[in-house]
């Protein structure tokens, strides 16, 4: 697919849109004096509007990750960027969007407020992708696929060759959602954008990085795409607070942090298998665990009372009887063995039903 077939599905409106624009976008050289924007000249820090295109930072991710500044999207979470696509692609009432079932819920929240019609597809019983099915419930007005990996809930990542294959032949876009790719063993697609104009790849800071109270989200695609999802928001997103400390974040070494999480988790996951009233563990290649029971919602009560919260996903599809255990700090997942430990011998001796 090309950049000219790219341009076909974006939504007229959006192709002639002119962006907003500052005095500040027009004028390169150093300024010394502000008065343009109506602000106050008193110096408090924040009386200056942030820069709405975020260059500093943009700079900052372009060395960590290894993509050029021109093909980042910075946005208020990964939900602005979702819903910027929406935006960009999709007209309402008219295109669709196809996504993978279970999944990360922003999707069909997204395509209901933007009034685009969601097909989702069930996972295989084993969480894998339904590539064939995925391309089948296609039609004309089909311009997003959306597909998160490693996925939430399942905490499963894709195959390559998979994602490779809906890239191929699909003549849409392919959203990959990489919100928990830190803690996977896969690599990221961000490297092979340049091999696949139709595909945006979306990442947050919110997990690996514990930025989720900063609401910082990413997304890589071609310049022409980035192009436009900068033309279509609105112009400061970003406010200059969480700028200037996700750049200090930024300075941080995570890797430590994620190769403990991995670590914890899986060492949750044999503990886990080996209590009666758990009947599967799936495998995960993310920060969190998705654990079938004998009753989810008994757990997810117990777990409550014991101080401990977890998510149950019982009524999510192929999810029935599961909840969804994070992966937290060593204290605080034996605390939750603790507690499951407590809830067997009760599982055992009749107190909780089965």
């Amino acid at each position: 697919m090309t950049n000219k077939d790219i341009e076909q599905l974006v939504r007229p409106n959006i192709r002639a849109l002119l962006p907003y624009s500052t005095a500040r976008d027009e004028y390169q050289g150093e300024i010394g004096i502000f008065l343009d924007a109506n602000e106050s000249p008193y110096d408090t820090g924040y009386n200056r509007y942030p820069d709405p295109h975020q260059k500093a930072l943009k700079a900052r991710l372009s060395e960590i990750k290894g993509v050029p500044v021109s093909q980042i999207f910075i946005g208020n979470g990964s939900d602005e960027a979702i819903d910027l696509v929406f935006r960009v692609f999709c007209r309402p009432g008219v295109d669709s969007i196809v996504a993978i079932d279970p999944s990360y819920g922003m999707y069909k929240v997204c395509a209901d407020i933007n009034d685009i019609a969601l097909k989702e597809v069930a996972l295989n019983e084993d969480f894998s992708l339904p590539v064939e099915r995925l391309l089948e419930a296609c039609d004309a007005n089909t311009k997003l696929i959306f597909i998160c990996s490693p996925n939430n809930p399942s905490g499963n990542s894709f195959p390559a060759e998979k994602i490779e294959e809906l890239l191929k032949n699909f003549n849409g876009i392919v959203v990959l959602d990489e919100a928990y790719n830190d803690f996977s063993c896969q690599k990221s697609f961000r490297f092979r954008l340049d091999e696949f104009p139709n595909l945006i790849i979306l990442q947050t800071l919110s997990k690996a990085y514990g930025m989720a109270s900063l609401r910082l989200g990413i997304a890589y695609a071609s310049e022409y795409i980035i192009r436009l999802m900068s033309m279509v928001k609105y112009p400061y997103n970003i406010n200059g607070a969480t700028q200037r400390i996700v750049m200090d974040i930024l300075k941080q070494d995570i890797s430590e942090r994620v190769a403990i999480i991995v670590k914890e988790r899986d060492s949750l996951i044999k503990l886990l298998e080996n209590y009666t009233f758990i009947k599967k563990v799936y495998p995960s290649d993310s920060n969190f665990i998705l654990v079938k029971t004998d009753d989810a919602d008994a757990l997810y009560s117990y777990l409550l009372e014991a101080g401990i919260i977890v998510r149950n996903r019982t009524k999510a599809t192929l999810c029935g009887n599961c909840v969804r255990i994070t992966v937290g700090l060593p204290e605080e997942n034996k605390k939750l063995i603790e507690s499951l430990s407590q809830y067997e011998s009760k599982y055992e001796k009749g107190v909780i039903c089965r």
